[in-house]
């Protein structure tokens, strides 16, 4: 079976809740430190907590669930024989909300697609966390539970929006040379349909950026990060977008978008920005939308924001 794992574990997204339910017991936690330094049989550790092997094995349920347990069978005397083991010796714990990255004259700010601070949906839509769905499917409601902030994925259908508000981390006295929003998407048909246009506009600080045309909703294979739980006929990754704005106007994937400039969107006026992606009501495709995060499609981001910066004089680009 191997050496035992002497490994670190970020927990983070939908894995929080199956974590903390999982320690939230005194018995779990003593088979944990059972296993700190040895692998041991059921019957073993059954022996050891003085429980009955039902009782024990409904506690290893919740903690192999959890991913805080390897177990591995192996032939014995009387048919096969369960070994188990701890997998890691120490856990950290990501919470929901904004991660910010500062390196040289640039500042990342990625932010989990569930915690919009604005929505307007209508079916088809529905959240997914990575392991299950987030309240009932084609429900509005559902984009207000509390467990939104966990999405890995999220679509509604024709016309609609999604809002964001980014911290605005540029330093003080500093200027901006570069906007970049980067993300994972494609549109929403009934199952999925590659030929499915979709014209969506974002808004920048209340600034209408511009408008692009998403070709299609992608579907049929697994994807690299989807989880085996969600249905290969459905929507399972999308295009990995960046939409870009400079002093001399805005771009997607390379493309001119628009003649608005960062001057325009005035970053440095506010503590934080906002940031709206949406398919207007008059928009000649209207075929919805898929955002992903960084548990679900092909792409291990979630909304990604990218500011270049300088403290001296910005230049035409």
């Amino acid at each position: 079976m191997g050496g035992l794992f002497r490994k670190h574990r970020l927990v983070e997204g939908g894995d929080l809740k199956l974590v903390a339910h999982a320690l939230n017991s005194d018995t779990r936690l003593q088979i944990l430190s059972l296993l700190s330094h040895n692998v041991l049989n059921l019957t073993e550790l059954t022996a050891a907590l003085g429980q009955p092997h039902s009782t024990v094995s409904f506690h290893l349920k919740h903690l192999e669930a959890a991913g805080l347990l390897a177990v591995e069978y192996l032939p014995g005397t009387h048919g096969s024989q369960k070994l188990i083991r701890k997998r890691y010796d120490e856990l950290q714990f990501r919470l929901p909300g904004a991660e910010v990255e500062t390196e040289g004259d640039v500042v990342d700010v990625s932010m989990p697609i569930g915690n919009y601070t604005q929505i307007s949906a209508q079916p088809t839509c529905g959240l997914s966390a990575e392991h299950k769905l987030i309240g009932m499917l084609d429900d509005p409601r559902a984009f207000f539970e509390p467990e939104h902030v966990f999405a890995q994925g999220l679509w509604f259908g024709k016309s609609g929006h999604v809002e964001y508000t980014f911290p605005n981390n540029l330093p003080l006295g500093s200027a901006a040379t570069e906007f970049e929003l980067s993300m994972e998407v494609c549109t929403e048909a009934p199952h999925y349909n590659a030929d499915w246009p979709s014209d969506w506009t974002l808004w920048v600080n209340e600034i209408e950026v511009g408008t692009w045309t998403c070709p299609g909703d992608l579907g049929g294979v697994r994807a690299h990060l989807t989880s085996v739980w969600w249905a290969v006929n459905q929507t399972s990754h999308g295009f990995l977008i960046r939409w870009r704005v400079t002093p001399g106007g805005a771009h997607i994937d390379g493309e001119v978008l628009s003649g608005v400039t960062l001057e325009q969107l005035r970053l440095e006026d506010s503590n934080h920005i906002r940031i709206r992606l949406g398919i207007k009501p008059d928009a000649r495709h209207q075929g919805g939308l898929n955002l992903f995060g960084r548990h679900f499609g092909n792409y291990p981001q979630d909304l990604l924001m990218r500011l270049r910066y300088t403290f001296g004089e910005t230049t035409q680009t």
